[in-house]
């Protein structure tokens, strides 16, 4: 059973970097609510220049991948750091420096098929948000009237139950649709782990969300684990981070730590 209560990884940032045992670390990032604060809307998600400049200067120290659950051409914008690794869509889409890896390529069909199915069906509910990427489905709920979202959850699972080739997954306000593939962000990083040829070094994942947690329960054991949460909860995480400020001075004291 995952933990409720973690220490914080920048309070306790010595000790944290004790466990890498004189080996360099190779860091995965989540995006929306690690690198940026949760927003209404998904365009709204910019990386603030302190935190871009901390992520460009930890890339020349050591290997960095955002895995994030948008597209890979979206994420890659917002970040804005072309030496990275980026894996979109939850790990469907890998790209980076002599990598390109596409996972599902034959269930974008069936995507095409539930989007618009989607769309139909919740046209009339205001404040909902069906967003397409190229190997997922996300219905944002965020912006929507709580009285709506019960039945926004029932149009979700209609629709998906007509596609066996999809399965539903959430988030924080948000229903998605991905192809039916035992495939998600632990496995994405794994697959990364070994395609960069970066064994020797030591995983540290940060992550915020529900999605997050199949990264860090894939690298128990192996490799370091950091929630970003303000309240304390389940997690496979062994450490802590209270919001998008603190991810940012941790990762300034990684540059530094690493850089001795």
């Amino acid at each position: 059973m995952p933990h409720t209560d973690r220490p914080s990884a920048l309070q306790n940032f010595d000790v944290l970097v004790a466990t890498l045992a004189g080996r360099r670390p190779a860091v995965f990032l989540d995006y929306d609510g690690t690198l940026t604060p949760i927003v209404a809307r998904p365009e709204l998600a910019v990386l603030d220049p302190a935190t871009r400049t901390a992520v460009a200067r930890l890339a020349e120290r050591c290997p960095v991948a955002v895995v994030s659950g948008r597209d890979l051409d979206d994420v890659r914008a917002l970040v804005g750091i072309d030496s990275l690794v980026y894996a979109g869509s939850h790990g469907y889409d890998m790209r980076g420096p002599g990598l390109r890896t596409q996972i599902g390529v034959e269930y974008v069909p069936a995507l095409d098929a539930a989007e618009a199915d989607l769309r139909a069906r919740l046209a009339g509910t205001p404040g909902v948000l069906v967003e397409r990427k190229r190997f997922a489905i996300a219905v944002h709920t965020r912006q929507a009237d709580p009285a709506a979202k019960p039945g926004v959850a029932e149009v979700v699972r209609a629709v998906v139950s007509g596609h066996a080739e999809l399965r539903l997954t959430g988030g924080k306000e948000i229903h998605e649709l991905r192809p039916n593939l035992p495939w998600d962000k632990g496995r994405a990083v794994l697959a990364l782990i070994d395609a960069l040829g970066v064994g020797d070094a030591v995983p540290l994942y940060l992550g915020d969300d529900e999605t997050d947690e199949d990264a860090f329960r894939a690298l128990e054991g192996r490799g370091i684990g950091v929630r970003v949460m303000d309240t304390s909860g389940a997690t496979a995480a062994g450490w802590r981070l209270h919001d998008t400020g603190e991810v940012r001075a941790f990762l300034e004291r990684l540059v530094e730590f690493i850089g001795r």
